[in-house]
């Protein structure tokens, strides 16, 4: 007599067999796709790790500066004095008046004196002073004769810090004011 095994009992059996073995050995080598979420999961978590690094420095630097302005007597939460309003206000003015200098400066000089010409003539003052030398020559050079003598008269009675340009005394400003020439610039 011979003994036949069906191939679904053997099938069984190889499974059991399988899974036995697998239980023995433990845990089996992660697949793909769970070693990729191990590592996604590490990086969150680094990432989290960096972040709360990060803030914990925010609030020591905090705690430094407030333990510095209470050693120094000042109060943190009272209101900024006039005079330090006027000069937050005043270096606002100067940051704006040199980037639309640098917006000037960056346009052809042509398309720049025909926009300078039709501001008012102490914004024009003002940016032209915070110009290059050659940038504010070549739009004057473009704009309308009489704008540009306004102009140029107007920046010669303001004077300036810049070693190019003058101040006019005030027989000059009166010579000026009457459509005298003004004063050569001294040479460099």
């Amino acid at each position: 007599m011979k003994i036949r095994f069906s191939l679904l009992a053997m099938t069984a059996a190889t499974a059991g067999l399988s899974a036995l073995a697998n239980a023995i050995t433990g845990a089996a080598e992660p697949t793909r796709l769970g070693a990729s979420i191990g590592d996604d999961l590490a990086a969150r978590d680094r990432q989290a790790a960096q972040k709360a690094r990060g803030l914990d420095l925010r609030e020591q630097a905090a705690r430094a500066a407030e333990a510095r302005l209470r050693a120094s007597g000042t109060n943190p939460t009272a209101p900024p004095s006039p005079s330090a309003q006027a000069a937050a206000a005043k270096a606002s003015d100067e940051q704006r008046y040199a980037e639309l200098a640098r917006i000037y400066q960056a346009m052809k000089p042509k398309a720049a004196a025909q926009v300078l010409q039709h501001l008012a003539l102490t914004l024009q003052v003002e940016v032209a002073r915070r110009m290059r030398e050659r940038s504010t020559a070549l739009i004057l050079a473009a704009m309308d004769p009489t704008n540009a003598a306004q102009l140029t008269t107007a920046m010669a009675r303001q004077g300036s810090d810049k070693p190019g340009w003058m101040a006019l005394s005030g027989e000059e400003h009166a010579a000026a004011g009457a459509g005298a020439k003004l004063p050569a610039a001294a040479p460099r």
